[in-house]
């Protein structure tokens, strides 16, 4: 129940920040921007998406809860960022200069480009792969790809290919 509570709360807080967000667009803008449909379904790493076609900003419940402040802060406008930048501006970069100029010159934040959370509770099975310079942990899927489809990854650092730990 208190979960429950908490993500009522959270998703209210959310919401009044992305109403902000897009007032704030339309000031700046001098017109309306179509208010995107919220939903919190995203599974996985990430903590939000936008699907800006669908005019859809879907929000990674668990993290949302396990890093509310930062998720209201800064997520909420992060993905609301990417759909006024289509509304406005059509495709471009996802987090080209546009993008950049709505986050630091509308939204006043940092146009930082992904997160720092504990992906603990949220994170599958890992593999541990090495190239040149470091460790990688890879997802069951990209290694189940290596394992039966022969697939290659490489470190976007050195760009030496990953191999397995054994």
């Amino acid at each position: 129940m208190q979960t429950e509570n908490n993500f009522r709360i959270v998703k209210m807080q959310l919401l009044r920040r992305i109403h902000y967000g897009l007032q704030l667009a339309e000031e700046h803008f001098k017109h309306s921007f179509n208010l995107p449909q919220i939903n919190y379904e995203l599974k996985g790493i990430k903590a939000g998406v936008a699907y800006l076609q669908r005019n859809v900003i879907s929000f990674n419940r668990t993290l949302m809860l396990e890093n509310s402040e930062e998720f209201i802060h800064q997520v909420s406008l992060h993905e609301l960022a990417h759909i006024i930048v289509y509304q406005q501006f059509g495709h471009v970069q996802p987090h080209g200069k546009e993008w950049q100029f709505v986050m630091k010159e509308i939204f006043h934040l940092p146009a930082d480009t992904f997160h720092q959370f504990d992906l603990s509770s949220v994170q599958g099975k890992t593999f541990t792969y090495r190239c040149a310079c470091q460790t990688h942990q890879l997802s069951i899927r990209r290694h189940n790809k290596i394992q039966r489809e022969g697939a290659v990854y490489f470190c976007r650092k050195c760009k030496t290919q990953l191999n397995l730990v054994v």
